[in-house]
């Protein structure tokens, strides 16, 4: 099993027990859900691997500085 699919079964697991805890209530915005609560900590982890360094950070990410800076501040991580 590759690292991605790691990724992809957490993901799903997360996403069943969302679903399990709603017990018959419509999910809303699911999209916007997963994107803030995973994108924000992943950014901070990249971060302290890239020792703060925003230009690894983004390599590393595979975004330009430019987007990384924009997420940093839209998370208040700057």
């Amino acid at each position: 099993m590759t690292r991605n699919n790691d990724i992809a079964e957490s993901v799903n697991r997360v996403l069943d027990r969302y679903f399990q805890d709603l017990d018959g209530e419509k999910p809303v915005a699911i999209y916007s859900l997963v994107m803030k609560n995973a994108e924000k900590p992943m950014l901070e982890f990249v971060l302290r691997q890239a020792n703060g360094n925003q230009t690894i950070a983004a390599e590393m990410l595979g975004i330009n500085r430019n987007t990384l800076r924009r997420k940093l501040t839209e998370y208040d991580l700057l």
